[in-house]
């Protein structure tokens, strides 16, 4: 059964789950714990090397990961880079979604201009 291991900050859309399924014929999606999770969306900006903090992950995704398994990577743009060279050294696939950004202009009676940004999921691609 082909998984597909969440490390974002986010979870993903129905959009993103059946391209996904389409895609990449992924069977299972399978989010990171509490703890690796709070890990990964909160790298401290003040670390000078991340080896040490990233290695929690990097034994979860050991001991879990099987042939063609893919990780689904995005986050702090270190710890990506960090996890993504891993996970190839090891002759898995990490992959990251790509969107389309929609920005509204919203003008409030106050003159003021508010800016929004919708993202639109588009495909994955690979790392």
């Amino acid at each position: 059964m082909k998984k597909l291991f969440l490390l974002l900050s986010h979870t993903l859309t129905s959009k993103q789950i059946n391209d996904a399924k389409n895609t990449f014929a992924v069977e299972a999606f399978i989010p990171l714990s509490p703890e690796l999770q709070t890990l990964w969306s909160n790298v401290p900006p003040t670390l000078e090397d991340l080896v040490k903090y990233l290695q929690p992950l990097r034994n979860f995704l050991i001991e879990n990961l099987e042939d063609n398994d893919l990780v689904l990577v995005q986050g702090d743009a270190g710890a990506t880079c960090s996890v993504v060279f891993f996970l190839k050294s090891l002759g898995f696939s990490a992959v990251y979604a790509t969107t389309q950004r929609e920005v509204l202009e919203l003008k409030g009676n106050d003159g003021k201009v508010v800016k929004k940004s919708v993202f639109n999921h588009v495909g994955f691609r690979k790392y």
